[in-house]
């Protein structure tokens, strides 16, 4: 039988500032995510849309989401296939267009993970191991849009911070 997984979560919208949604610019699009037993995220839509820069929009949170699920699945692929990873840090990047209608959509993402492993003999692995990874990754294979990789593996020890230059 095949497992199923569900998640909660409360989302509030804090941006009333007095008078509602009476026009486009009478309210903040402050809101804040709640899930049980963890701290809350305080977010915004994009600036480009009246959001509050210092928070998390939605944009941001989707591209997180397929950055470190790609990395989770990476991670334990391998371990399962004796490639160590000391270090693993992945600068992400993704397009949205806006529509004529006033919505829009995102045409694609691109992870640019850099990984350093124990030893030379496991970068070929280790790069082979991001196309797996793509395909194992829930939300990558819950969007409709590309997303691409550039992975790059090197040698490095195992330490807390990233090699210098990255």
């Amino acid at each position: 039988m095949k497992a199923e997984h569900s998640y909660a979560l409360t989302v509030r919208w804090t941006g009333n500032t007095g008078s509602g949604t009476s026009s486009y610019r009478s309210y903040e699009r402050s809101h804040s995510i709640h899930i049980e037993g963890k701290p809350d995220i305080e977010g915004s839509s994009d600036p480009s849309f009246r959001g509050d820069k210092t928070r998390h929009n939605p944009e941001e949170m989707l591209l997180s989401a397929l950055s470190t699920c790609h990395m989770l699945s990476y991670l334990h692929l391998c371990a399962v296939n004796g490639v160590v990873v000391n270090h693993y840090i992945d600068q992400a990047t993704a397009t949205m267009a806006e529509t004529p209608n006033g919505g829009g959509h995102f045409t694609g993402a691109i992870l640019h993970p850099v990984v350093t492993v124990a030893d030379a003999s496991m970068i070929e692995k280790a790069n082979e191991l991001h196309k797996k990874a793509s395909e194992l990754c829930f939300i990558a294979s819950s969007v409709n849009f590309p997303v691409r990789h550039e992975p790059v593996a090197m040698v490095g020890e195992n330490f807390g911070s990233p090699p210098p230059g990255i």
